[in-house]
């Protein structure tokens, strides 16, 4: 699944090339996980202003309202000036003066999303209970601390859950949390003011490492210029199973959390 890195990187592959755009048409595939929301027509005519994010999803500033994209479990954007025909798994196109935006999407767990605006109500049913961004400012320590100490379940699954901090996913949490030196099955209300400093800055960093290698590809992931990212090549800890640590030289273990994989390192991460 594409996580925040990944679309994170997706939106800076294109937000400045479609800025400014006109949208021309709108064409729809096959129906993905929730309906646009209106009349493809109705976008028609509206310029792109601005492209945002807010946790997984993309937020496409338009002069008539707003549309969020969800790249789901395994859609990725493309945005270009020479497109084929749409092949099967092609269920968005968005043609407009600059170019073509297209979502790929084999699986259809993705969506695009017609609004308002931010305070549109389904806009807040997808956005509204969102935690803080972890690549901002307002991403504070503290702050951070507190919302664990609320918290009675893993440490891993709070993390995953996106109310504490927003869009750290299942390759970002094991990956932070290896760096922190805690063990993904610690419940959160017990991890101390001090380590959870530490694991607030091990998400921040780890974050930040995975954008400026363009996110990690593990399948069919690609920017919307259709490059892949390098993340992955570097992980201490994710997909690793049975490799040696890359810093005590124990084998790397896995287990499952809430239906997930989870990659941990017993000597480092001993509580």
């Amino acid at each position: 699944m594409p996580e925040l890195p990944e679309v994170e990187v997706t939106r800076l592959s294109f937000a400045d090339r479609i800025a400014g755009a006109r949208i021309e048409a709108v064409t729809i595939g096959k129906p993905l996980r929730w309906p646009l929301g209106c009349p493809p027509q109705q976008l028609e005519g509206q310029h792109v202003l601005d492209v945002r994010r807010r946790g997984k999803y993309l937020l496409l500033d338009l002069s008539g309202g707003l549309l969020l994209i969800h790249l789901g479990m395994s859609g990725s954007l493309n945005f270009g000036t020479e497109f084929s025909a749409p092949g099967r798994h092609d269920h968005f196109d968005m043609l407009t003066s600059l170019g073509t935006l297209r979502l790929h999407d084999p699986r259809r767990f993705g969506a695009v999303v017609y609004t308002s605006g931010e305070s549109d109500p389904a806009a807040q049913k997808l956005l509204g209970r969102l935690g803080v961004e972890p690549l901002s400012e307002s991403f504070d320590a503290a702050a951070f601390h507190q919302a664990l100490k609320l918290r009675k379940t893993a440490i891993k699954q709070v993390l995953l859950g996106g109310e504490a901090v927003v869009g750290v996913g299942n390759i970002y949490a094991s990956e932070a949390l290896f760096l922190a030196g805690i063990r993904p099955t610690t419940k959160a209300f017990r991890i101390s003011k001090p380590r959870a400093a530490l694991l607030h800055r091990a998400i921040q960093q780890v974050l930040t490492q995975a954008v400026a290698k363009g996110g990690s590809t593990l399948r069919n992931f690609s920017n919307a210029h259709g490059m892949a990212g390098y993340f992955q090549l570097e992980a201490m800890v994710y997909d690793r199973a049975g490799l040696p640590c890359r810093i005590c030289g124990v084998p790397i273990k896995t287990m499952r959390q809430g239906q997930r994989s989870t990659f941990y390192c017993v000597r480092c991460q001993k509580s």
